[in-house]
């Protein structure tokens, strides 16, 4: 049995790295595979269907069962679907493919930063923005090796699939140390109180509008710039790059630096400078300075997702499993509704159109959190259900 603490740190790692390789594999692989930005969209869509049923069932799971017993499961479901992912080319068979990837990934997402506050006492936050750090990473990585190792894509989600066969081992074999079961009310409890919360209810939806803009952006962005930038398909994966590094430095440096009382002031600045620079990048031809407009806009949203869930572990500490599952359900759920509207007015109006929802969700962020709860910071707020002390 697995019992060391590095290891199964490592193990979450790893599964974070390769939501992040199923998140950007559209984006990457779009136009290999031959997709329209309709079919993109929809392709989102179904992985996000799947995501959103994951999160709700493996987090209630991991109250009652061990989680690495709960990744196992996951990291097998996410490997079989690797490996019959457009094995047939049938469009809506694939379709139903995408939704066990993003079930799969989905469990990652519901269990694995709940493992790491489990098993880490100090710095829980830095945990939770490295591990989201390898999101970017595993995007990153899976964009590099279609765009610069020339390899059948096809081939790479195989070979994916199989890594994450020797994690489901990983977590097959992980035992945790014994800890102590929550007292008190039951989840369901917990969570009928918590979202009549009006702090958790401005979590959910601020953090749905940022996981929108951010799955829509890592799904269009290389088509973005191939159809209305004139760019050609390698720079086009050349700048989805450029982006995700763009996320992947900006969520160390907020990782290292941020303190803990000023998250909400971090998050509030983090939406206004993302709504400019989105808006720039859509509004203006750069030139031959696009690339690093892209970069610009990958920074200044890079943090937003992992502060929102590091906000809400902070300002509910007594309950911070069942708060974190409340709000992660508003990361599949905006990677749904975002890049669904998006498909739609693609189609009924202009593809340029439909991107001027990233920075009017980043608007609309912004101006939530203005008027609710910009004053909050983590030490003035008691937890709903059971205040400590």
């Amino acid at each position: 049995m697995i019992r060391n603490i590095k290891t199964i740190t490592a193990a979450s790692y790893m599964s974070m790295f390769f939501l992040g390789v199923s998140a950007a594999l559209i984006g990457a692989a779009a136009h290999n595979i031959g997709l329209s930005p309709f079919q993109i969209g929809l392709m989102i869509a179904a992985q996000n269907v799947g995501f959103t049923f994951s999160v709700v069932v493996s987090g209630a799971l991991s109250d009652q069962y061990e989680k690495p017993k709960i990744l196992l499961v996951g990291s097998l479901i996410l490997a079989v679907a690797y490996f019959t992912f457009y094995l047939d080319d049938q469009f809506w068979l694939n379709l139903i493919i995408m939704f066990f990837i993003g079930a799969g990934i989905g469990t990652y997402e519901g269990v694995a930063d709940a493992l790491l506050f489990e098993i880490h006492t100090k710095r829980q936050s830095l945990h939770i923005n490295v591990n989201h750090f390898f999101v970017t990473f595993g995007a990153i990585m899976i964009a590099l090796y279609l765009t610069f190792l020339q390899v059948d894509w096809r081939n790479s989600v195989i070979q994916s699939g199989v890594v994450v066969l020797v994690l489901a081992a990983i977590f097959g074999m992980s035992k945790l140390p014994p800890t102590k079961q929550h007292p008190g009310e039951s989840y369901l409890s917990r969570l009928k109180i918590l979202t009549r919360d009006r702090i958790v209810v401005v979590l959910f939806v601020v953090t749905t509008l940022a996981v929108g803009v951010e799955a829509g952006s890592i799904g269009i962005l290389s088509t973005f710039l191939t159809d209305l930038r004139g760019f050609s398909e390698f720079s086009g994966n050349m700048g989805l790059i450029i982006f995700l590094v763009g996320v992947a430095v900006g969520r160390l440096f907020v990782g290292f630096f941020s303190k803990d009382k000023q998250v909400t002031q971090y998050i509030l600045a983090l939406f206004g400078l993302s709504f400019l620079i989105f808006t720039g990048l859509f509004l203006v031809d750069f030139g031959q300075l696009t690339y690093l407009a892209v970069f610009m806009a990958g920074l200044a949203m890079s943090a937003l997702v992992p502060l929102l869930i590091t906000l809400a572990g902070l300002l509910y500490p007594e309950m911070a499993g069942t708060v974190l599952g409340v709000i992660k359900v508003a990361i599949p759920f905006g990677g749904i509704v975002l890049p669904f509207f998006m498909s739609i007015v693609a189609r009924q109006y202009s593809f340029l159109a439909s991107l001027w929802l990233f920075p009017l969700a980043f608007l609309l962020g912004f101006l939530i959190l203005f008027f609710t709860i910009r004053k909050v910071r983590p030490a003035e707020t008691t937890p709903v259900v059971e205040p400590a002390g």
